[in-house]
């Protein structure tokens, strides 16, 4: 009889990994804390609820390695990827998704599935025997936390990640607001329309800055420090690095025109990016933030557009727990010092919600494997998943280790290509092209072949 799976955690990555497993025949037990065991940051007991931004980034699977890793997880049959097709959002060119029907899409897929049970529950130890993955992501308890911790010999790394507002469609002034994507990029005219957008003139923005570095904002515990990840920064750590670092950064008006000024040039625009299908909900892009809730509507309120904006949700800060992979995992995923456990997800320094749902799928795919006594080699490193899974348990720094989304400064050169800007249209094609090539190899060699995507 197939010995069981058992994964602690359901998010991104737990829910990949069960159904990557099942498919392959292997009976999977997810553990879920939630409902019995809340988090400030959950609002449901469904598996794979997201918490933050709504959006998978990129789609572009030829120019861009997010949307390179979209297209890996739809050769493999991903499950996240499947919710994410069937709730698609227009956000030029980006996958956004509509949370709530796609989080209820992997649960009610996942719970259907015969192989597949969900136990409710917290895990606060690691467990001797038995096959585990441990995918409880950055708001891993403080039980199982401090159990990895004294595994591993060593506090577990952290860094402190902030949420965006979102704010009700109905109370921002389309007056003054307008709809277009950067640069009108998108096939379609809802693609070319998905972001609203919101303009500052000098003056404004000036007042804006002012205003955000004199709000109050969240204190750390004692012992606590802040090292954010860098793809995530609250907007007031991103102001005190310089009056001018919004402006070139969530708040760049390239690629922009105001339809009720089309003269005038914003010095800054704030976008928002629709968060549900019924467009009754935007969050504001990059506005992820530590300024504590009075100050927050306060300041948010000085953006032009969104003067009597209503919030469904103020941002918020939670501490973000990791592995220091590099040290801790092989190749397999596996911990070393106990290897009947692997490791996926956000806990083992990736970031996004694509990258980790990734490495739950190599996670599920490689113990699976290992169970039906067929073990895989970790997974190409041309590929995108390879070159991420390479980074994370050992082409990294150790010392220096942080969280990395996937991108193309992870991939082995290709010879032959022209350097610089000039050269990167060609290069990320050959990128992309030679790693869509090894990723079917990979997949073929397991003999878990999948429909490949167009």
């Amino acid at each position: 009889m197939t010995e069981t799976l058992h994964i602690v955690g359901g998010g991104m990555a737990g829910s990949e990994a069960a159904w990557q497993a099942a498919n392959m025949g292997v009976p999977v037990v997810i553990h879920e804390m939630r409902p019995k065991v809340a988090t400030f940051a959950h609002r449901t007991g469904d598996l794979a609820e997201m918490v933050c931004s709504n959006s998978f980034r990129s789609d572009d699977d030829e120019q861009n390695a997010v949307g390179l890793l979209h297209w890996e997880m739809r050769a493999a049959d991903g499950l996240i990827m499947q919710a994410a097709d069937t709730h698609r959002l227009p956000a030029g060119g980006a996958l956004a998704v509509d949370r709530d029907p796609f989080a209820r899409m992997v649960t009610e897929r996942l719970r259907a599935h015969p192989n597949v049970s969900v136990k409710t529950g917290e895990i606060d130890a690691l467990p001797a025997s038995g096959h585990w993955i441990i995918a409880t992501g950055p708001l891993t308890s403080e039980g199982l936390g401090r159990a990895i911790a004294a595994e591993t010999g060593a506090e577990a790394l952290a860094f402190f990640d902030a949420i965006a507002p979102i704010v009700h469609f109905d109370s921002i002034d389309m007056t003054r607001a307008w709809m277009q994507s950067r640069y009108d990029k998108g096939e379609t005219e809802e693609e070319r329309t998905a972001y609203l957008n919101c303009p500052m003139d000098r003056a404004t923005y000036e007042a804006f800055i002012d205003a955000l570095l004199a709000a109050p904002k969240t204190e750390f515990h004692e012992g606590e420090t802040a090292g954010y990840f860098d793809g995530c920064l609250p907007i007031e750590v991103m102001a005190e690095r310089g009056r001018e670092t919004l402006r070139h950064g969530p708040m760049k008006p390239v690629g922009l025109t105001n339809p009720h000024q089309p003269d005038v040039k914003p010095w800054a625009v704030v976008q928002l990016r629709r968060d549900n299908a019924l467009g009754t909900l935007y969050n504001i892009v990059g506005f992820q933030t530590k300024m504590k809730y009075g100050a927050q509507t306060e300041v948010l309120r000085m953006i032009p557009g969104l003067e009597n904006a209503r919030f469904a949700r103020l941002g918020g800060i939670h501490r973000n727990t990791f592995l220091n992979s590099p040290t801790l995992l092989d190749a397999q995923m596996r911990l070393r010092s106990r290897p009947n456990i692997r490791f996926a997800g956000q806990i083992t320094g990736v970031e996004g919600y694509v990258e980790s749902a990734a490495m739950g799928l190599l996670a599920g795919r490689m113990a699976a494997a290992e169970i039906l006594g067929a073990p895989l080699p970790a997974p190409p490193q041309d590929s995108a998943m390879g070159a991420l899974i390479h980074h994370i348990t050992g082409g990294a720094e150790a010392k220096t280790f942080q969280p990395m989304n996937v991108n193309f400064g992870l991939f082995r050169p290709v010879e032959g290509l022209r350097g610089g800007r000039r050269g990167r249209r060609d290069r990320y094609k050959a990128y992309t092209d030679r790693a869509k090539a090894a990723w079917r190899g990979w997949l073929a060699h397991g003999r878990l072949d999948a429909p490949q995507p167009v």
